[in-house]
């Protein structure tokens, strides 16, 4: 298992992500649109058809030694999915669930300085079909392992170790922020 140091693009936020491996999270490549909205809120650039890189992981996993202060929160649909990037830079980091009693954060791969650790890219999701439709690849691993750690977070207790919400009210550490409908209005949404 191996610490992976993480930074955001400007190298003011500073963390770890510890025991890093294939088997104790999920590298994946997502083409939903909100994973795609989501980038193109924070960076104004457009990932198309190319999907967001995730390792999915619990966030017990994750630490921060520098710039958790600048971490913002936004979300398109708050009682589902949140979004934490970096107030200094705007770069997207996390994503994790609304409650933090079910116990799932995704890291961008690309803010990884090593991504060798985590492997490669084990399951797709919301994967475009000709027809319109999607699929996913791997689904087992994608929504088991998840719905497994989660779990196995819950039982041990380790759901309370996370840098994302305050235990005590169950509310992220910030006020969540909902994109306005004309931010909106350029997003894949």
């Amino acid at each position: 298992m191996a610490d992976v140091p993480f930074s955001c693009q400007c190298g003011e936020m500073k963390g770890t992500l510890h025991g890093a491996t294939p088997s104790s999270g999920n590298h994946l490549r997502c083409y939903c649109s909100a994973c795609r909205a989501a980038v193109l809120y924070t960076t104004g650039k457009d990932v198309e058809d190319r999907g967001v890189e995730l390792y999915q992981t619990t966030p017990d996993k994750i630490s921060f030694q520098q710039g958790q202060n600048n971490l913002e929160v936004f979300s398109f649909t708050p009682e589902r999915l949140l979004r934490f990037r970096a107030s200094c830079c705007g770069v997207q980091m996390f994503t994790t669930l609304a409650k933090p009693k079910i116990a799932m954060a995704a890291i961008m791969t690309d803010l990884l300085h090593d991504k060798t650790a985590i492997g490669p890219i084990a399951s797709q999701s919301f994967i475009p079909q000709a027809d319109g439709t999607s699929k996913h690849s791997s689904i087992l691993r994608l929504f088991g392992g998840t719905i497994w750690r989660a779990l196995v977070a819950r039982v041990t207790g380790r759901w309370k170790q996370t840098p994302f919400f305050d235990i005590e009210t169950g509310k992220p550490i910030k006020a969540v922020y909902v994109p306005t409908s004309e931010e909106r209005k350029s997003l894949p949404l």
